[in-house]
């Protein structure tokens, strides 16, 4: 039996209000980082790897300001750390299970109290994020991350199989043989904590390719790790381009597994090459993968106005969309779209956009230029159909930094362009649909998007919530019941969804960590049989 740990519950998270310790600590932080401009290294073999081509990092709400510069690498950078992700391999699987735990154990709580403010800051800093999406995110989802993963892990370790009379059966449950590749996403600093993290606890070593405009954050997660006594090779950030790193790990022979969250396009392009490079891996590697969505609200006809427009409105627009999960289409029943639509403009317009570091702002700037040039062409194209207006928001400047208003487009066709393709910013398109149609709304809104990911269902019937969860049954990997379509929290709503958004491996659930161990069953026999012969053999 394995030492026991304690119950995980979730970090609460914190509440920031004015005069409160957090905020002030929170603003010392932010003051703090912006007055030391940081030399960011590769972290590859434990040595920090610098090079001569240092890139420029710029908060997306104040591009005119320089919080650092992070050392861009090449293939030659990618095959160290492969190699020392290899290196490090046999002496890592084999420490004991509760010394693996107890450093990441030992992460959370720095991350919990040490680190907090550091790392909330680099995140509102380096990605735009209130301090209330920063601290959900960058605190309490990633502490919650480490800690339930160590519950998760023992859970797993301790299901054993059942042992007969004269033996003991056994099962092993081992590392992956060869290294992992991570490769994370700007939005979410816990995704890029989680995702190298959750395989090395099962000793796993990995190689981890973060976004490059999540390097800020993602310095100071390596930071933590290591002061939490993460020996050298075990997890190998490095800086260079997604291509070089694929070209380099995914035409490895030791490619064990991939652990990502990015675009479907890039997700299928890695599978392709997987499939075609199939026969020079050791073992066949482990694809994990959460990729796009267009996640939807579905209002039924007997919704309740406020919560359907406050759930579009948090939904839709918290972070400026720039969630996996959040609201992008809605369909909105004809005798409650005037009440909705006109609450939700109310709330909209009383938004405050602007710098992360004053806290009163709900909304701040996009994470750089291309993602903002991206969502402008949407709105553009909707200010020139026929097919569509757009009835709150519309404008954008980059002038200062990448700020897009919170955008409604209304379309008369339920097929319309931004009612089908994801845009991944502060733009929600929403369609009337006849109250009295509400199956055929719902065909039509399974059959729109090639995604699952998450979706949502505002209705005060009964019956209406009951057809819903069997109709949308596979439009949605995490579904809702009167509740905006984001906001999952592990150990509560493990997240993942199907068809395009990924292969619903349930990050924040022991059904992740499955698919970063090869078990091997082991059965002992305290007396085996000293000759061949059965007794049916004997007639008498």
């Amino acid at each position: 039996m394995l030492s026991k740990i304690q119950p995980v519950i979730n970090e609460p998270v914190k509440g920031y209000a004015p005069n409160s310790p957090e905020k002030i600590a929170l603003k010392a932080a932010l003051k703090a980082a912006k007055a030391n401009e940081v030399d960011i290294p590769m972290y590859i073999g434990g040595k920090e790897i610098r090079t001569n081509n240092k890139k420029p990092i710029h908060p997306p709400h104040e591009i005119a300001h320089t919080l650092g510069y992070y050392h861009k690498g090449d293939a030659s950078h990618a095959k160290a750390a492969v190699e020392a992700a290899l290196a490090a391999k046999e002496n890592w699987e084999n420490i004991s299970l509760e010394n693996r735990a107890a450093i990441f154990l030992k992460a959370a709580d720095l991350l919990a109290n040490k680190y907090r403010y550091e790392m909330n800051a680099a995140t509102m800093l380096g990605q735009s994020k209130n301090c209330f999406q920063a601290e959900i995110d960058s605190a309490c989802e990633l502490i919650d991350f480490l800690r339930f993963n160590v519950q998760f892990m023992y859970e797993m370790y301790n299901q054993q199989p059942l042992s007969g009379a004269g033996m003991w059966n056994r099962v092993e449950y081992r590392a992956l043989e060869g290294f992992i590749l991570a490769v994370t996403p700007f939005n979410f600093t816990a995704i890029g904590g989680n995702l190298p993290t959750s395989a090395a606890m099962l000793g796993n070593t990995v190689v981890w390719k973060c976004a490059n405009t999540q390097i800020y954050s993602a310095n100071v997660m390596m930071k933590i790790l290591k002061e939490a006594g993460l020996p050298d090779g075990v997890i190998n950030l490095i800086f260079v381009d997604g291509a070089t790193v694929g070209d380099v790990c995914l035409n490895h022979p030791m490619l064990a597994g991939i652990h990502f969250t990015g675009s479907t396009g890039t997700f299928n392009h890695m599978w392709k090459t997987i499939a075609n490079n199939i026969e020079i891996y050791k073992s066949y590697p482990r694809i994990v993968g959460e990729t796009g969505g267009k996640d939807f609200v579905m209002i039924h006809s007997s919704a309740n106005a406020d919560a359907a427009a406050t759930t579009l409105a948090r939904g839709a627009f918290e972070y400026q969309g720039q969630k996996c999960s959040a609201a992008s289409r809605a369909y909105i029943p004809s005798n409650l779209a005037d009440e909705i639509l006109r609450k939700l403009t109310s709330q909209i317009q009383s938004f405050k956009m602007g710098t992360t570091e004053d806290f009163s702002n709900f909304i701040n700037a996009v994470i750089d230029e291309k993602s903002f040039d991206n969502i402008a062409k949407y709105i553009d194209a909707a200010k020139k159909s026929d097919k569509a207006k757009i009835i709150v928001g519309g404008n954008y400047d980059k002038s200062k930094g990448y700020f897009i208003e919170p955008t409604v487009i209304q379309t008369t066709d339920a097929a319309y362009v931004s009612m089908c393709e994801e845009i991944f910013g502060p733009v929600l398109t929403v369609y009337v649909y006849p109250e009295n149609e509400f199956e055929k709304a719902m065909k039509t809104l399974d059959e729109t998007s090639p995604y699952a990911l998450t979706g949502a269902i505002i209705a005060q019937d009964r019956n209406a919530v009951e057809l819903a969860l069997r109709k949308l049954r596979h439009s949605a990997g995490n579904f809702y019941i009167n509740d905006k379509p984001t906001g999952a929290v592990v150990g509560q709503q493990p997240f993942g969804g199907g068809r395009k958004s990924g292969t619903n491996d349930k990050a924040g659930s022991i059904l992740n960590l499955y698919r970063w161990v090869s078990a091997r069953t082991i059965k002992e026999t305290f007396d085996p049989p000293m000759d061949y012969k059965y007794p049916f053999l004997s007639e008498a």
